[in-house]
């Protein structure tokens, strides 16, 4: 009998739509606030701290929500969370339209902003397996992934756009609008997800060490987290915080600028699109392989000094990252019991993005004594190459991992 598409699966679809907007509206924020700091509270020092706010704690309460995630329906989790961003955010907006936003609000509304967060990824994750056929989750997870990309490249071009017709305010009133949409979109009579997997009446901290035992004694899970840690300390996020400073030193202007952040998001989009129509068979091996072509490529990027090729081999990069974490992604959502789901995928993404901001503190630190930029990547990149040989030569379950679609088809 002939598969039915997967986005003729409606639940999948309004998941897809919902995160689009989620994202969209999470980067929306993200600059309006950024923008708001600079230009209108003259605080540019304390852009860092009420950064901070929004991430850290977003961070800190990931596992969290992972062991939430596993408790409750996902689509409720997701729905509420939302709802409650899109309630802040009009808060802010009325706050700033009145003239009496402050810098404790802004850093008050950003914890909380950042929280609720760290509950809807994890229960986004572990959603997917649930929703989909076997055969069609690495699909679903490219498709999302994509929907997640493009949603980073079009807040901030929607809020830019925005601000500079009509203000602040109005930045944070449509980011309020995009985050709404996105919990209406979301909301569970309009879904059909099921019953939660774990039945288990145990206490949230037995929930918690029960998940971090099954990656403890997984040695695939094991080196699949190291394989993303590997990605986002000494790959990308010591080229997110060094793009900018580059730039400057090249003599480029924000143009410049933008054309290499949007040539990044549009490499992870396009490999995204491609890995929705392409079945990865050895998915291990391919992960691996992905991480040593961005490693050898931030190598190049950071002995560059043209601005037009640096936004190519920005390009080449987002490209890149897609083939490293999709496969496993869609490996884990294969191999993992449902009734913990939640929990392993909360930790995948903390590996994913808590070591981004030790990657900026790092890089920071290292120009600060006096080190130069070109040197700093290109060190960052050669220890990131050496341990992705090591994780080649060491990680046999990871290596041989292989799609158990095909394994069934064959």
């Amino acid at each position: 009998m002939e598969q039915r598409s997967i986005l003729r699966n409606r639940t999948f679809t309004f998941i897809l739509c919902s995160g689009f907007l989620a994202v969209m509206g999470y980067t929306m924020f993200f600059m309006t606030t950024a923008w708001y700091v600079i230009a209108e509270a003259g605080s540019s020092q304390l852009l860092g701290v009420v950064l901070i706010a929004i991430t850290v704690p977003r961070l800190a309460m990931m596992v969290f929500g992972g062991v939430l995630a596993d408790r409750l329906k996902k689509t409720t989790i997701m729905f509420s969370t939302s709802m409650a961003q899109s309630i802040f955010l009009f808060i802010i907006f009325l706050l700033h339209s009145a003239d009496t936003m402050s810098m404790l609000y802004l850093i008050l509304f950003g914890m909380l902003f950042g929280t609720l967060d760290a509950f809807s990824g994890p229960a986004s994750a572990s959603l997917i397996p649930k929703i989909v056929q076997p055969s069609q989750i690495q699909q679903a997870n490219a498709f999302y992934q994509g929907a997640s990309q493009a949603g980073i490249i079009a807040g901030p071009v929607l809020a830019g756009a925005v601000m500079e017709a009509s203000g602040v305010s109005a930045g944070y009133l449509t980011a309020f609008l995009v985050v709404f949409l996105s919990a209406v979109l979301m909301f569970p009579p309009f879904l059909n997800e099921g019953a939660p997997e774990n039945q288990v009446k145990q206490t949230p901290l037995k929930d918690l060490q029960e998940g971090f035992y099954h990656i403890k004694y997984s040695t695939f899970l094991i080196t699949g987290i190291l394989v993303l840690i590997t990605l986002n300390f000494f790959a990308f996020g010591a080229i997110q915080i060094s793009i900018p400073i580059l730039v400057e030193v090249h003599g480029g202007s924000p143009i410049n600028l933008s054309y290499i952040e949007v040539a990044l998001g549009a490499g992870m989009l396009f490999s995204s699109a491609l890995l929705g129509v392409v079945q990865i068979k050895r998915r291990g091996v391919t992960s691996i392989i992905g991480l040593t072509a961005i490693l050898v490529t931030a190598l190049i990027f950071s002995q560059t000094a043209d601005l037009l090729v640096l936004a190519g081999l920005a390009f080449l990069i987002g490209f890149s990252m897609v083939f490293v974490y999709i496969p496993f992604f869609t490996s884990v959502h294969e191999k993992t019991d449902e009734r913990i789901m939640g929990r392993v995928m909360s930790v995948i993404f903390l590996a994913m993005n808590g070591f981004d901001p030790i990657a900026y503190a790092g890089v920071t630190l290292l120009l600060a004594n006096g080190f130069d930029i070109q040197n700093v990547i290109a060190a960052f990149a050669l220890t990131g190459l050496t341990i992705a040989f090591l994780l080649l030569w060491k990680g046999k379950t990871y290596r041989k991992d292989v799609s158990e679609v095909s394994q069934t088809e064959a």
